[in-house]
């Protein structure tokens, strides 16, 4: 097979590109980003995608003036938290509705909350949300009490396998599955323990079931919707026939171009299958143009990212954001900022100042944050109370807790282990204040910790053996202190010292106002990294 793929380097080549508040085309004259084809019986259209925006209202904005596609898609993780987070879930709906979003993936942060306000979000969608492979036990057959406690409701019967839309006149086919481990990344594990999500190889199943069924109804395009992560996309592009494209999520992976044993692979039969995915946190989405010949077989294909920094927010729909969030109140200027970390196994200046935030405004001995839980950055210039809360999206509130030093140890020893286990560097390490450490990334262990205290004295803690006697008052967010997920407890909640009604980012306001100064963000040196072969 004679199978054409114009890669495009997204900063060197001038045919496509994204510019802010402006067509995707760097020739304007060009209606399509495809060159035409002297072949018959062919068929051209794009895709605009997204994934994991997180309920980043922000980029939404930005991304809702220049996404661009024929038929537009989200990969899963669109919105973000629980019931405390009502504002975000409607916002995240009015971004998919106003972006044109014909169907989504099933992610897991699409039930963070109880399945009553997961079915009402997914009502309020003008598109569909699919999931193949997400199972539950009949609500007929679960205890009533129950029931009602957790808000249980027939999930299952408003979520779709698949969907079928028209794209200038020719039948698309549209598969979800949501990711296997979904269960293990709640909020609330209790509203889900009726339902699962098929393994790996069932889900090829029946996805190759629903391929066939597709293709009977005459479809021979077909894009699968898959939040099950970039390895497990690898596996079904390879192990079933008919799917054409997979526009993934769940790992954040940023994939730019098209390259073959990257993110195109070939089917059973040897056809084309091309897998996208961008990145995190509306941070960056993408266009995919394709050209399919007489038999529904890609010939040529094009992907692109735009970086959403450099779209600028529409007015209106940001009037439109402002209604349902309320109007962002000016907090401050940030004079000087770095770039965010690339990963979440490299220190984090920014999540470091907000922590330097918490241990100041808490009097606390430490502070601690989650890289994972860090969505965003400071950008510099003007910021206001959405920039912030941007940053931790999540409505988590900020607690004070007395914690041993070898349940502190212990935290740390197994964050690392985990992280550096991890081939996308998650859950990610711990970003500090009071505190700086060492690891060794090649062995993915704790080498040294110190505590600093608040005249800057620095203590060695012995990590081999940490002592039992000794606490340090901790604050965090909840998540971290008592939650656990991919991280120790420090304290449960009966032993908190203080639970404050509000999460981080009221404190960064409130501390950013207060200093009525512009702010500078060079918060770094609290984690070393050092190799086997160091003294």
């Amino acid at each position: 097979m004679n199978f054409k793929i114009s890669t495009i380097n997204f900063n060197n080549i001038p045919k496509l590109s994204f510019r802010a508040n402006d067509n995707m085309l760097s020739n304007p004259e060009k209606e399509n980003t495809l060159e035409k084809t002297p072949e018959t019986d062919v068929f051209e259209m794009s895709v605009g995608y997204v994934n994991d925006t997180h309920g980043q209202t922000n980029n939404m904005m930005r991304i809702l003036s220049g996404i661009k596609g024929d038929l537009k898609l989200s990969a899963g993780d669109n919105d973000i938290g629980d019931e405390k987070n009502d504002k975000i879930h409607l916002a995240t709906t009015k971004f998919l509705n106003i972006a044109d979003i014909k169907a989504s993936a099933l992610g897991n942060h699409e039930i963070d909350m109880s399945q009553k306000d997961c079915i009402d979000a997914i009502n309020r969608m003008n598109g569909d949300m699919l999931a193949i492979n997400f199972e539950q036990i009949p609500i007929s057959e679960q205890d009533d009490d129950v029931v009602k406690k957790f808000g249980r409701a027939d999930l299952k019967n408003h979520l779709k396998k698949s969907t079928i839309v028209e794209v200038n006149g020719e039948k698309i086919g549209l598969i979800g599955a949501s990711p296997m481990d979904m269960l293990e990344r709640l909020t609330h594990p209790n509203y889900y323990t009726d339902c699962s999500v098929d393994d790996l190889d069932d889900t090829i199943e029946l996805i190759q079931e629903e391929i066939d069924e597709l293709k009977e109804q005459g479809v021979n395009k077909i894009i699968l919707l898959s939040h099950m992560g970039h390895k497990r996309d690898i596996k079904v592009a390879q192990a079933v026939d008919g799917i054409d494209v997979i526009i993934g999520g769940h790992t954040h992976e940023l994939i730019k171009d098209i390259k073959e044993g990257e993110n195109l692979f070939y089917s059973k039969s040897g056809e084309p299958v091309i897998i996208t995915e961008a990145g995190r946190d509306g941070n960056y989405f993408g266009k995919l143009n394709l050209t399919f010949d007489k038999d529904g077989v890609i010939t040529k294909a094009q992907n692109n990212l735009g970086n959403t920094g450099l779209f600028y927010k529409n007015m209106i729909n940001q009037y439109v954001f402002d209604n349902i969030l309320g109007v962002p109140e000016r907090v401050g200027y940030v004079k000087q900022a770095p770039p965010p970390p690339e990963n979440l196994a490299e220190e984090n200046p920014h999540a470091n100042f907000v922590c330097d935030i918490m241990r100041e405004k808490t009097n606390s001995d430490i502070a601690l944050w989650h890289h994972s839980g860090v969505r965003n950055f400071f950008h510099e210039g003007e910021i206001d109370s959405r920039d912030v809360k941007d940053m931790a999206p999540f409505l988590d509130y900020v607690v004070v807790a007395d914690v041993p030093e070898d349940i502190i140890v212990e935290a740390f020893k197994k964050a690392i282990k985990v992280t550096y286990n991890s081939p996308n560097k998650k859950p990610g390490l711990l970003a500090v204040s009071g505190l700086n450490y060492t690891v060794n990334p090649n062995e993915g262990t704790l080498t040294e910790m110190n505590f600093i205290d608040k005249d800057g004295r620095e203590h060695e803690i012995d990590i081999e053996h940490p002592r039992k006697d000794k606490t340090y008052r901790v604050v965090t967010d909840e998540f971290l202190m008592s939650a656990g997920a991919d991280y120790n407890v420090l304290a449960p909640e009966e032993l908190y010292v203080e639970k404050y009604p509000f999460d981080k980012d009221v404190l960064i306001s409130d501390y950013i106002k207060e200093k009525n100064e512009p702010v500078i963000i060079n918060h770094t040196g609290r984690i070393r990294y050092e190799s086997d072969d160091d003294d």
